[in-house]
Order: structure tokens, then C-alpha cells, then sequence
């Protein structure tokens, strides 16, 4: 009787082990996904990164010559000064109210060509506020 039993409990022993082995192995298949997938990811997440690097990079020496700079920095110098100025205070807040009226494409063609000129990335996200 006490073989039976044995053999009994041997079985069931058996198929327990086999049972939670093959949940370890389940869990094991499982990390190895979820470290392929962080893995990939990652890897999408560098690429990207060094792409934007580079594109800055080429963009900057690009426009190493240009007096784009210069010349929206100028303009943002003169309009700043021009407020000081008693008879041409008037004329600038006019000229603001103007360009609150200005077509939305013109406005973002211009959000774009002064984040194109100072090299500021994003400009997408000043275009959406």
C-alpha cells in the first residue's frame, strides 16, 4: 500500500515539477521579449538622436555664412528700440496690431524662418500654443 502511494505521490510530484517548470520557462520567454523589445527601442531612441545631431550639424555649418542672423536679430534690435522712441512708439503698436491680423500661414512661415535663422528646434510645439 505504502508503494502505491509512493508512486502516487511520486507522479503528482512529477507533474508538479513539470507544471511550475514550464511556468518558469514561460516567464523566462517573456523577459527575453521585454528585454528585446527595451533593447530595440532604444536603439530607435539613439538613431534618432544622432540623426537630429547630425541634421543640426549640417544645418549649422550651412549657415555659417549666412546673415540671416544677423540681419532678424537687427530687425528684433530695431522694433525693441523703436518703442523708446516717443514719435515711432505709435507706428510699432500699429504694426503689431497688423500682424495679429496676419494670415495663419503667414505667422508660421514666420515662427519658421526666425527658428530656422536662431537654430531653435521645436518650433512645432510654439506653433501649436
Amino acid at each position: 500500500m505504502i508503494s502505491v502511494f509512493s508512486t502516487i505521490l511520486g507522479s503528482v510530484g512529477g507533474l508538479a515539477t513539470t507544471f511550475l517548470e514550464g511556468k518558469q520557462e514561460v516567464a523566462r520567454n517573456k523577459a527575453l521579449v521585454a528585454k528585446a523589445k527595451a533593447e530595440a527601442e532604444a536603439k530607435v531612441l539613439v538613431s534618432s538622436a544622432t540623426s537630429t545631431a547630425e541634421w543640426e550639424k549640417v544645418m549649422a555649418q550651412n549657415s555659417n555664412g549666412s546673415f540671416k542672423d544677423e540681419a532678424w536679430t537687427l530687425t528684433f534690435i530695431g522694433i525693441l528700440l523703436a518703442n523708446f522712441i516717443p514719435y515711432t512708439a505709435p507706428y510699432i503698436e500699429q504694426g503689431f496690431i497688423a500682424l495679429d491680423k496676419c494670415p495663419d500661414w503667414f505667422t508660421y512661415a514666420m515662427f519658421i524662418s526666425i527658428s530656422a535663422s536662431f537654430g531653435i528646434r521645436g518650433v512645432s510645439k510654439f506653433i501649436k500654443k
